[in-house]
Parts: structure tokens; sequence; C-alpha cells
């Protein structure tokens, strides 16, 4: 049979014309870089790059009992949540580990939005559906929005000249509905992926392409999914597949604090997240630094003298510190700053030394 064509986002000419590589990715055809993706990544660091985001999915969930579903399926206290603010939680197993992780969206009173991994979308679905409440209903709405992210110091000064909307004034995980961008109305939201200051906008599909031409003409510099994996990275967030997955906790992903033990209703996977809580994790996840030369990458071994000790969540070459860094799980004993590590690459060790996550904090 033949091969599955990719689906394209709304920006996909827009990649073209610029002379992106795409690659396949989550079912879609995306941008991984438009040149040198060190130098993207240093133009989010310094300036503001722009991320087409259009794969993530988005779920609307509604009705008079979507609060209280919300809570069931979420450890975060949703109840905290007014219309015009987001928070970041997880979707998790009897046993506490991740089906996905997401961000939440109180569009008004028993009106949320959930914005998902793409390669999780129709398993997310199927979860939520698997667990219903009589009082919600749950929505695909993804093919309803384009999403775009502007990243950076500069970010503010760039999209401000686009919208009367006072970007200043819109907090960290806050959003405004129905905020005009190159005369294009959308959701704006004081979010990200970067380690940066930014925003994403989330557009009706045929919106997205003026206001991409707005926000590059500005000043914005297009980068793709290499730049953003490896700012994420430096920024000491996990992603789905790599420090997070149906094997991990959040208290094992250093991630406690999404964890809202004392709201009133209760969640999945809370009792093995009480037992974490009072007894701790065997193990947890560390960032580290490599001393030789060489990159880590996810899938290779870690090794405290003979021992085998773990295995790489993420890794790469930072632009921004110029050294090669990662993620992996290993015992609690071996999680203390400065620990000596081995990863074994192509069958050499490297020296590797435990450091604090995140790599990188704004300051």
């Amino acid at each position: 049979m033949p091969d599955t064509v990719p689906e394209r986002t709304p920006l996909h000419d827009r990649h073209v014309a610029a002379g992106a590589k795409l690659v396949e990715f989550a079912g879609w055809a995306m941008p991984v870089r438009y040149g040198s993706e060190i130098e993207e990544h240093r133009s989010v660091r310094g300036a503001a790059g722009i991320f087409d985001v259009s794969h993530m999915g988005e779920l609307r969930v509604s009705g008079a009992g979507a609060l209280d579903f919300l809570q069931r399926m979420t450890p975060n206290n949703v109840a905290r949540l007014k219309p015009g603010r987001a928070h970041y939680s997880g979707l998790l197993t009897e046993d506490a580990t991740y089906v996905d992780d997401l961000l939440v969206y109180q569009l008004d009173v028993g009106d949320y939005l959930l914005v998902v991994n793409a390669a999780n979308l129709d398993g997310d679905l199927d979860w939520l559906r698997s667990h219903p409440h009589p009082d919600c209903t749950i929505e695909d709405h993804s093919d309803r929005y384009a999403l775009i992210a502007l990243q950076g110091p500069r970010a503010i000064e760039i999209l401000q000249r686009h919208t009367a909307t006072e970007l200043d004034a819109i907090s960290y995980y806050h959003f405004v509905g129905g905020a005009q961008v190159a005369g294009e109305s959308c959701l704006l939201s004081r979010t990200g992926y970067t380690g940066e200051a930014g925003f994403e906008l989330y557009l009706p599909p045929e919106a997205a392409p003026a206001v991409w031409d707005a926000l590059v003409d500005s000043g914005a510099v297009p980068a793709g999914l290499a730049a953003r994996d490896s700012l994420r990275l430096e920024a000491g967030m996990t992603l789905y597949g790599h420090e997070i997955d149906r094997t991990t906790t959040p208290y094992e992903a250093g991630l406690g604090w999404v964890v809202k033990l004392k709201k009133k209703v209760d969640f999945l996977g809370r009792d093995v997240l009480v037992d974490q809580k009072e007894n701790g994790t065997e193990r947890q996840l560390i960032g580290f630094e490599l001393r030789d030369r060489g990159v880590a990458r996810q899938g290779q071994s870690l090794f405290h003298g003979d021992e085998e000790v773990g295995t790489v969540t993420s890794g790469c070459w930072s632009p921004t510190f110029e050294k090669a860094i990662g993620t992996a799980y290993v015992p609690n004993r071996l999680a203390k700053p400065g620990t000596e590590l081995e990863v074994a690459v192509r069958r050499r060790r490297l020296a590797a030394v435990v450091v604090p996550l995140p790599f990188y904090r704004r300051d």
C-alpha cells in the first residue's frame, strides 16, 4: 500500500517559499529548519523567532460537568482557573503515568480548550471518552485552529506593532480571546515552549498566512522543529515520548508542581502520587553535560563505573552554552549535581556530570 501523505499546515506554502527542509512529524509535513538550526536557536534567545505549531491538537470540553470531569482526569486544580487563564497539566493513567501532557484554557464557565500533542491527539480523545461524564461533551476542534508561536526578548515589541491589545498587561499563562492581530481575530496567549517571553496565537486557518507574513516582515525569524527542541531542552521542558510517557510520573519527571493533592475532587493516579509524595520515588530526571567531545542522544546508556544506571531521554549540542547537554533518569543516589557519569556513544564512554535543571533560565 502507498505511504500516507503527511498533512499540511495552513502555512505550508510559506515554509516552501522560505526554503525550509520539511520532514514528516506526527503525520504532518513540518519545517525542521530553514537554514542553520543554530542560528534559528540564537535568534530566539537574542531577538525573536516564529514557529508554526499548527500540528498541535485542540479539544473542546464543555457542559455543566466539564469542571468535574477535568478535575478527575488531570492532577492540576482546574477549579482555580477563571476565564482568561490557562495552566499546564497532564492526562494520567490510574498508575499516575502520562497519557499526555497538555495546556488547559478556560474559555468561559463550563467551557475549556485542551491543547495536546499532535501524535497523541487520537489517543487522548479516546482516553477522555473512555471516562465519560453525563454532563460533558468532548469535541475535536483541531481543524479550526492554526497555531503560531512568537518567542524571544523582542516578541512583545514585534507583536505590539500589529495589535491594540496591551501585551505587557497579559501575565504568564493568561490569554485574551478575540484579540486583533494584523487585522485577524485570534486567541492570544502568553505561553511558549522555549524558556523565553512570548506568545502563542490561535487563529482560524485561513488567517494564519497574513499574520505570519506581518510578524516576519517586522523581524521575527522563522524557526523549525530542531531549534524548538534545543530551546525547550535548554529550558528544562519535558517532551512526550522523551522525558514523559506511560512509564513516568510527575514526581519522577520533576513536575510535582502540577500535582494538587489537596483539591477536593479525586483524580486518576492520586493514590500512587500520594505514596510517592510521602515515600519518594526510586529514580528522578536529571540534567547532565558532557565533559568529552560528542553529543548524547535519546536511548543511549548511562554508566556509573561499570554499572548501567539509566538511559538518555534527550540530548543536543547547546548553542547557548556551546556544550553538549542532555537529560536522563537515574537512581536517586546519583541525582546530586556534581555526580560523575559516562554516556555510551558509538562504542565509547564519554565523561558526563550531573548539573541542575533547567540548564537555561531567562532572568
